[in-house]
């Protein structure tokens, strides 16, 4: 009987051990971006392009995170999950598809993603802020880098 228990222990151990490796790898598959076609800038470029007018600068985020760390002053909301985000998009930039758009997300990796799938639509001249809002490998983000933001209003975006 103590063998039969052993055997069923190790068993449980290993499927747990495995459990947690394919939750490891899924989060890391999450965290890494894609490769980029379009250009990336810091987030303080972004900052700065955007307040100059020199690029719309959108927050692909859900309203949750805008309403968790405000939006960086200069960008506009804009949730990455409404069916008619392309068409929003377009919008924004008045039908010019080759419009400078830069995309933030957290961390850059939903803006990377995205980059990828507004250039598949015909948008040609996309650029990524892989640091996103709260840092990468690729900086420290917008808000450690001490940037400023502003609160989210609910009807935006």
């Amino acid at each position: 009987m103590a063998q039969k228990t052993n055997r069923t222990r190790r068993w449980v151990l290993v499927g747990g051990g495995a459990a947690v490796a394919a939750g490891f790898a899924i989060r890391e598959y999450r965290l890494i971006p894609e490769a980029h076609a379009g250009g990336r800038i810091t987030v303080t470029e972004a900052h700065d392009q955007a307040t100059q007018g020199n690029i719309l600068l959108v927050d692909i985020r859900t309203p949750r995170e805008w309403r968790a760390s405000g939006v960086g002053a200069g960008a506009v909301p804009l949730d990455m999950r409404r069916e008619d985000f392309v068409q929003a998009l377009t919008d924004l930039v008045d039908g010019n598809a080759a419009a400078p758009v830069a995309l933030i997300c957290a961390r850059g990796v939903r803006s990377a993603r995205l980059s990828n799938q507004l250039i598949a639509a015909g948008f040609t001249n996309i650029i990524d802020v892989p640091e996103g809002m709260l840092g990468s490998a690729a900086g420290p983000g917008w808000v450690r880098a001490g940037l400023p933001v502003q609160q989210y209003q609910e009807d935006a975006g």
